[in-house]
């Protein structure tokens, strides 16, 4: 049974990837995914904000007493905010490639275009396979329009393509105005891959201390809906390959993403809950529904429910929905049917 896919241009043994998550901040843990079966590994972000800082620093300290202006510096992250800082970053990629010979992918976490995408060439010569640029982005200026927002995640790209030859995956949200012709536009400026989708942390409140505090939710498998139903109408029209991110919790949810047109599905929130050891059984669990259901090949399924093959491709639009709300039947009564 062949579990081969090809990401980015890289032939991988399946498509399981444990995508960016504190998990890769130790080679141990890279080698331990490596043995559970994963794939490739996406590194844990390395951001704006460490490489900005770094460079302010240094500023700071060249033109200490002249007309320097010590307070701005609280308008950064304090250095114990991240656990390495690029340095470090570079030095933990080079060591990962030494255990491990599955291809590494480092990611590369910003939002505006600025001289933090010159590190990417450092990267590329750290040994780094491909490149993740996880652009996370809430704009907050009211007279900001739609147009330069998109402008901007191109601006990146491109700068990104022009400093390094190892490929470039863009992970992206799924809050465009138009998320198809956004992916379009991406891919001809140079992507060889789309990630789909990031996941926006919200903020809390904390009631005792009246505090906005940061508060991550794992994902759960309801959240794989969204990105299944937009690598199901991109397959096909893009020549980038695709990543299902978000919400991919077991080998079912694997089989449908592969269906939809998926080139990798990326594992975070699963091995987060249950550990790395859990690849071995996603794995497995996937054989087997292969072997029930007589497929002989990963790339036999690829694509084969996208909205290119689908037999009602309306499906993954708006007919779907009115469908859904008509015959939904709520646990407590009778099925709502309007006039």
């Amino acid at each position: 049974m062949n579990l081969t896919t090809t990401y980015l241009g890289l032939e991988l043994k399946s498509p399981l990837v444990p995508s960016a998550s504190p998990l890769s901040q130790e080679v141990d843990n890279i080698r331990s995914m490596e043995d559970a079966g994963a794939s490739a590994v996406v590194m844990h972000s390395l951001f704006e904000e460490q490489l900005t800082l770094e460079k302010y620093e240094l500023h700071h300290h060249l033109t200490y007493g002249t007309e320097s202006f010590p307070e701005a510096l609280t308008y950064f992250p304090e250095p114990t905010n991240f656990r390495v800082g690029p340095e470090e970053y570079l030095d933990h990629i080079r060591q990962a490639k030494e255990k491990v010979d599955i291809p590494i992918i480092a990611s590369l976490n910003g939002c505006s275009v600025g001289g933090w995408t010159n590190y990417a060439s450092l990267i590329e010569q750290a040994g780094a396979s491909a490149l993740e640029l996880n652009i996370y982005y809430v704009p907050t200026d009211i007279d900001l329009t739609s147009h330069e927002i998109e402008n901007t995640y191109i601006d990146i790209l491109t700068r990104v393509k022009a400093a390094v030859t190892i490929p470039v995956a863009v992970k992206l949200s799924p809050y465009f105005t138009n998320t198809a012709n956004m992916a379009k536009r991406l891919d001809y400026a140079g992507a060889d891959g789309l990630v789909l989708f990031n996941r926006f942390y919200q903020p809390d409140i904390n009631l005792e201390t009246l505090e906005v505090e940061p508060h991550v939710l794992l994902s759960t498998p309801q959240a794989m809906r969204l990105p299944l139903r937009w690598i199901a109408i991109l397959y096909g029209h893009i020549q980038g390959s695709l990543a299902a991110t978000s919400g991919i919790h077991n080998a079912h949810d694997v089989v449908k993403m592969l269906m939809v047109g998926a080139d990798a599905t990326m594992l975070c929130s699963v091995l987060l809950r249950h550990g790395i050891e859990h690849i071995r059984s996603l794995e497995k669990d996937l054989r087997e529904w292969m072997e029930t259901h007589e497929y002989e090949s990963v790339k036999q399924m690829q694509g084969s429910m996208s909205q290119l093959n689908c037999p009602n491709p309306s499906a993954f639009e708006r007919a779907q929905y009115m469908k859904a709300l008509q015959n939904y039947q709520p646990i407590w009564g009778k099925v709502y049917t309007p006039s």
